[in-house]
């Protein structure tokens, strides 16, 4: 037996080495929905580029664009210049119109299936937030909330939240640690039932199933969540979901407490610290930040 244990070892050695290869072009080959925008860099108004209809369905998937017909053609249009330009002031880009590095690099971030405009109100760009920071000094805030306010009742400061059977046992202990994030800064108090009624509902799925989530594959929009008092979060269940800052993969404690301040009623936010804000990266975690605070407690500040 001992001559054929060189010959064993060999013999694994030469099937990791096959298996590896294999294993990182699998995620290689896992390409982001948004990817295509990289093919379209330096495209600007009166361009006829393939993708371009890919472009603006993107843009129009969150709200910039709205098109009743034209949409399938590749013509960079004049309302496709307006609409980048929103996007691009949205994100604190130089508003240019034109597909530049910058943009691609932000449009091609994995983000949070809400639109940041939502029935044509552009939420992102609310600065009529001001808070005194001193006597002489005023600062802009950039919290946002859903058209009209919605929030939940002032009488309604106890929250229930439920899962969808089979939900991963790591995800609602993740779940349950971004609830006990909002707890801390908010009125509310949010508590785990084991079956419905619930005023929160929360599960992975994948493709767009029908109820406004529109998933797309991995690395696209990870997640997606609505205003008061839907109370529906859903994961994206195509994504790479870990616990922490693990390379390639997507902390399920960070987005979930980005989905739960959508749920509380707070919109996008242009601060890029802020956890409201649309993008996160991969291999990345986040908290609550000051901005976000303010705005959920400005949003209910007329409850006690």
């Amino acid at each position: 037996m001992a001559i054929f244990k060189p010959l064993y070892l060999l013999t694994l050695i030469f099937i990791f080495v096959l298996i590896c290869p294999i294993a990182h072009s699998i995620i290689d080959l896992s390409k982001s929905p948004f990817n295509f925008i990289e093919n379209l860099q330096g495209c600007h108004q009166g361009n006829s580029t393939q993708g371009v209809n890919k472009l603006k369905l993107y843009l129009q998937e969150f709200g910039y664009l709205k098109y009743d017909n034209q949409i399938d053609n590749d013509v960079f249009d004049a309302n496709l210049e307006s609409a980048l330009k929103l996007y691009q002031e949205n994100f604190n880009l130089r508003p240019t119109g034109t597909l530049d590095a910058a943009t691609v690099a932000q449009m091609t971030a994995p983000r949070c299936g809400v639109p940041d405009i939502i029935d044509g109100e552009n939420t992102m760009l609310e600065h009529n937030h001001y808070h005194a920071s001193s006597k002489s000094i005023h600062t802009v805030a950039h919290y946002t909330f859903f058209p009209n306010r919605p929030r939940w009742p002032c009488n309604k400061a106890r929250l229930s939240y439920r899962f969808i059977p089979n939900t991963r046992p790591d995800a609602i202990t993740a779940v349950d640690q971004a609830f006990q994030q909002w707890d801390i800064y908010t009125r509310f108090s949010f508590f785990r039932v084991s079956s419905a009624p619930s005023d929160i509902v929360i599960g992975f799925y994948s493709g767009n199933h029908g109820d406004g989530a529109p998933f797309d594959g991995p690395g696209g929009v990870l997640a997606h969540a609505f205003a008061p008092t839907n109370g529906w979060f859903h994961y994206d269940a195509a994504e790479n979901w870990v616990n922490g800052a693990v390379p390639n993969g997507f902390d399920m404690k960070t987005v979930a407490i980005h989905e739960i301040g959508h749920l509380l009623g707070l919109g996008h936010s242009q601060y890029q610290s802020a956890i409201m804000f649309p993008s996160i990266s991969s291999g990345t975690t986040k908290g609550i930040g000051q901005d976000d605070i303010d705005g959920i407690r400005d949003l209910y500040r007329a409850c006690p």
